[in-house]
């Protein structure tokens, strides 16, 4: 699967150029030139390449906000003419993930979101997630929800933390017996089905409205970004 990058830069001429070279390293792009517009299109998103100086509202506090969100654990590179010292303190503590000002080469710009991906794939295999009232404690391969403490299997616990890691994503059955059985596994996509009804038991979700694990009709599974 192609792996999508928001980008937020509302001067025109940057925008296309960024997404030009982007698209060339064969990534799918989501250009915006606002904040509110970049918002509501975080669902689906692997990357974040965010301008500093946004029309509607400062990438900076548009960053801060993300990392209050369901989206918190989404890799961010700050694009800015901002150079100095003080500027890159303040945008690596709002949350940023690294750091590119302007003017910058194509090449720089594909390297630096390559790094964050290779990083943010590390990252994924440890700590923590959170969505809701569901906690995933990725080290000691533990669940609780609302605080009380789920008793999966293992192989529900691997399907609940990947759709957790990208949460409004959606996979097909075969894509998630892919990434959570493996291209090896020789069982059939109604494996995929038994265990989302075993989930949505232990979160205490109404199979027809489902609060944590939706049913997309016609295409497979995901997980809500904002129960």
């Amino acid at each position: 699967m192609a792996v999508t990058v928001l980008l937020v830069e509302d001067e025109t001429s940057v925008r296309e150029a960024v997404r030009f070279h982007l698209e060339r390293s064969g990534y799918v792009v989501r250009a915006f030139a606002s904040a509110l517009e970049a918002w509501q299109a975080l669902a689906g998103v692997d990357v974040i390449v965010l301008d500093w100086m946004l029309p509607d509202e400062p990438g900076i506090a548009w960053l801060r906000r993300l990392r209050e969100s369901a989206f918190s654990a989404l890799p961010v590179l700050m694009l800015t003419a901002r150079a100095s010292e003080m500027d890159r303190v303040e945008g690596l503590d709002a949350g940023a993930d690294d750091y590119l000002t302007k003017p910058f080469s194509a090449a720089e710009l594909a390297a630096r979101v390559r790094a964050l991906l290779r990083r943010s794939a590390g990252d994924r295999v440890r700590g923590a997630l959170r969505v809701g009232l569901l906690e995933l404690n990725l080290d000691a391969g533990t669940a609780s929800f609302a605080a009380k403490e789920l008793h999966l299997t293992r192989r529900e616990f691997d399907l609940l933390a990947f759709l957790a890691a990208h949460p409004g994503r959606v996979y097909t059955r075969q894509e998630l017996l892919d990434k959570v059985w493996g291209v090896d596994f020789i069982g059939g996509e109604r494996t995929v089905d038994q265990h989302i009804t075993q989930l949505r038991a232990h979160l205490g979700d109404d199979p027809t409205d489902s609060v944590y694990l939706e049913t997309v009709r016609g295409k497979g599974y995901r997980m809500r970004a904002e129960p």
